[in-house]
């Protein structure tokens, strides 16, 4: 029994690094907010309105061919410029207060940020909360959080 346990959870593992940044996007896929608008001040909780175009969203877990679901980058280096994209791209992506996940297929969020200045950017994840090939990612915003 212990054996069997053990080469499913190898099986399991094999195809989750198999599925790693492999997932395409379709050509002139592109993912934004629709609100905050860059530059503008807000209050908190901040209102995220996320937008995608040339693709649908799905739950994470749920395979379906252009499909993903979205990732907020909160205060860190613009995905592609962070030391740590490539372990995003092997592993997918971490689920800490610098990586928002949206797993349910959410298009928005309420966002208790402190005051001062924050920069948001949206990453589509596949199933496995991997970035896709080519990543679909937004420009990054910068917004300020009045006190």
């Amino acid at each position: 029994m212990k054996r069997i346990i053990l080469t499913a959870a190898f099986a399991l593992a094999i195809a989750h690094t198999a599925h790693a940044g492999t997932t395409p996007s379709p050509a002139g896929a592109a993912v934004y907010f629709v609100a905050p608008q860059d530059g503008t001040s807000v209050q908190s909780p901040v209102t995220v309105v996320f937008g995608l175009s040339g693709m649908g969203v799905a739950p994470a877990g749920i395979e379906k061919e252009a499909t993903g679901h979205h990732h907020i980058f909160l205060n860190r280096a613009p995905f592609g410029e962070g030391t740590e994209d490539d372990d995003l791209i092997a592993n997918g992506i971490p689920s800490d207060e610098s990586h928002l996940h949206f797993g349910g297929g959410q298009t928005e969020v309420s966002l208790d940020l402190p005051p001062g200045e924050h920069t948001i950017q949206l990453v589509l994840g596949d199933e496995f909360h991997v970035p896709h090939n080519p990543p679909v990612v937004s420009d990054v915003i910068t917004i300020t959080v009045a006190e």
